[in-house]
């Protein structure tokens, strides 16, 4: 039996934040549960700078080296949708599970505000791909 990894797209409008950084952390610690995809309806020229500063110093990972800002066209269809807490701005991904959670944009705010932000992400990351082993989505 073929088994593949369900493709987990985590998305909001801009692409350059909060959906970079799950998908950074989805990459290197749950890799082995879902392969993980960041896009929006928009994209920015880059990864917002102060992400890519806290990543590599929290987790020691460069999204630049091998992440970049995309449109929900540039990702291959996916199983699961995460919504980072756009609201009524949040694209539609078809999917066969789809949940929101609810982060406020740490852009332009401070450095605590930040770490914040990617703590409870990696914390998300690692409830999503607990509860997909366990088979409770999907």
């Amino acid at each position: 039996m073929n088994h593949r990894l369900p493709k987990v797209a985590f998305i909001c409008v801009h692409n350059s934040c909060r959906s970079q950084i799950a998908e950074a952390l989805g990459k290197a610690f749950a890799s082995n549960i879902f392969e993980s995809y960041s896009a929006g309806t928009e994209t920015k020229p880059q990864i917002n700078q102060d992400a890519v500063r806290w990543m590599k110093e929290l987790y020691q990972l460069d999204m630049e080296a091998s992440q970049y800002s995309k449109l929900i066209s540039d990702i291959p269809s996916v199983d699961i949708v995460i919504t980072m807490g756009c609201n009524v701005s949040c694209p539609y991904l078809p999917c066969r599970y789809r949940e929101d959670w609810g982060l406020s944009d740490p852009t332009g705010k401070s450095d605590e505000e930040f770490q914040k932000t990617i703590k409870g992400i990696y914390e998300k990351v690692m409830e999503l791909a607990k509860r997909i082993k366990k088979g409770e989505i999907l």
